[in-house]
């Protein structure tokens, strides 16, 4: 047995074998009455924001809200629109989906409009994952989504060479070869279960094995701490390149799927799950923090030369939420506990600066001191930190979702209203420091209004901020964290999927021979072949 699997029964117990018939929402679940306005400002930022979208950018990547001009550094091919169709989706603007439905019908992806390299995680979680989610959440009646999910799919596959299981992200969609160099492991850890729900949907096991292989090569590494793998890894001789830990940029969302992909597959293999514990026990017991000042709670990072940073981000908040999904399917209170104790110490940078908004970066000190490996803390920050337990380093909001991701997480676990009363504080910054004269942009500075607009709106400010706070006051059986499993972007997948062949085996679905063949450029064999399972 390996190291981690070990440490992991110390705290947290034995895996379980299946996680399905696990309740995580809170039974009976409804929101209260005095609630019900904050769904239709969600939905009225939604359709302000998107029909500024249409007016000055449709087909483009993103809208920039202050000029009124466009940004196409993600392909170029309208990933704003491809966000944002599962949200019209959840919140039945049917005539706006099926319009973006017949503006992806006619993308053609083999070239970008836009001369550029193309990210295998950026288009994989916005792209498949969306054109996928946006499938399902509109009762499967547009299959042309299927189909392009395929499309660009198949592209991506080139990112695999010979026989490696580690992809490379960055890929030339003109010449279909990649671009040799490191991958991150949120670059190969956040696909398994977009690729997987393509396997199901297509009937072709090939995009789920490749995605899924990636994800276990990395997990049987040897790593810095037991399941917390380093940040970066070498394609071609499957070695990390540094031994550096953190739940933030670069590894995130490799850890969010540990726990999402044994979710979703219920199990099936159980390296996913126990190396998702095994992170969770290790990270308790190596990076967990409180603050000196108001006692918040935070996971710092560990640094090559085996370092305590005592830093946090907008974007590691996401922990909190995903712990909290783990300890209900694990049945594990010493998680939930911990987790609601993170989500108190994120949403602390919000409710803490002039805007009532989270800044993108900060850091905190700790009885270990306050080394983060950057510039050391000045006078005003300290001052920042006596008062508030946290100071801010990166000042910028760029229309981060993960803070109320978690709290819609611990409004979906807890039924405590006083997650819907942060959702609602939200709302109220967004409308009163985000407009522009046509949309919804980005800050400077959370805490300095004088500092003026970013000028850009993220497509995951459709599909991820918007969605994650419509859901929080909309009926918790619509989409429910017993049906779905959402992916990094916000698009809920139906879990567990319908593939017969995963009671126990590991296996996608039965497979057919496959090979990759050797020499960059060489797309996978199998692609494109196949029929389904079921």
């Amino acid at each position: 047995m390996r190291r981690c699997c070990i440490l992991s029964m110390t705290l947290l117990g034995g895996a379980s074998s299946s996680l399905a018939g696990v309740t995580v929402q809170k039974m009976g679940l409804t929101v209260p009455a005095e609630y019900a306005s904050q769904r239709a400002a969600v939905e009225k930022i939604f359709t302000t924001s998107y029909a500024a979208y249409k007016e000055f950018a449709f087909g483009h990547d993103e809208l920039h809200p202050v000029s009124k001009g466009v940004g196409d550094d993600l392909g170029g091919w309208g990933v704003s629109l491809v966000d944002a169709m599962g949200t019209m989706a959840v919140m039945g603007l049917d005539d706006l989906l099926e319009e973006a439905v017949n503006y992806t019908a006619t993308i053609d992806f083999n070239t970008p409009p836009v001369p550029q390299i193309i990210s295998l995680f950026e288009t994989t979680i916005r792209w498949v994952g969306g054109l996928i989610s946006a499938y399902e959440l509109s009762d499967e009646k547009y299959p042309i989504l299927i189909a392009k999910a395929k499309e660009v799919t198949d592209k991506l596959a080139f990112a695999w060479v010979g026989n490696n299981t580690i992809p490379f992200n960055d890929i030339n969609f003109t010449t279909n070869t990649p671009h040799v160099g490191t991958n991150s492991i949120a670059g190969i850890g956040t696909l398994s279960l977009e690729w997987l729900a393509l396997s199901h949907y297509t009937g072709n096991a090939t995009y789920g094995n490749l995605a899924e292989g990636g994800v276990i090569t990395v997990a049987e590494l040897p790593s810095p701490l037991p399941g917390l793998a380093g940040q970066t890894v070498d394609p071609t001789i499957n070695q990390f390149t540094d031994a550096y830990v953190t739940w933030g940029a670069g590894s995130d969302s490799y850890f969010e799927y540990l726990l999402k992909y044994a979710r979703y597959t219920n199990n099936a293999n159980n390296i996913f799950i126990d190396t998702w514990k095994t992170a969770v026990d290790s990270s308790i017991h190596t990076l967990l923090r409180n603050s000196t000042v108001g006692g918040h709670m935070y996971l710092a990072d560990y640094d090559d030369q085996q370092l305590i940073r005592h830093v946090g981000s907008h974007l590691a908040c996401y922990y909190a939420g995903n712990w909290l999904l783990g300890g209900k399917l694990l049945q594990n209170q010493t998680i939930i506990d911990i987790a609601l104790q993170l989500n108190d110490g994120c949403w602390n940078t919000y409710a803490s600066t002039e805007t009532g908004i989270g800044p993108e970066t900060f850091a905190f000190i700790s009885l270990d001191g306050n080394f983060t490996g950057g510039s050391p803390i000045t006078d005003d920050q300290l001052a920042f930190y006596n008062q508030h337990g946290f100071y801010i380093t990166g000042s910028d909001y760029i229309q981060r979702p993960e803070v109320l991701e978690s709290n819609f997480y611990a409004w979906r676990v807890t039924g405590d209203t006083k997650y819907l009363d942060r959702a609602a504080s939200a709302i109220a910054s967004f409308n009163k420091y985000l407009p522009t004269a046509v949309a919804f942009a980005c800050l400077n500075d959370v805490d300095d209004t004088t500092q003026g607009f970013i000028d850009d709106m993220e497509s995951f400010w459709f599909a991820e901020v918007l969605k994650y706070l419509y859901l929080t006051f909309d009926d918790p059986t619509h989409i429910s964290l017993d049906t779905h499993v959402w992916n990094t972007e916000c698009h809920p997948l139906k879990a567990p999927p319908a593939l017969d062949s995963y009671a126990g085996s590991g296996k996608l679905i039965p497979q057919k021979p496959f090979t990759v063949p050797t020499g960059a450029g060489s797309a996978p064999a199998a692609v494109g072949s196949g029929t389904r399972s079921s």
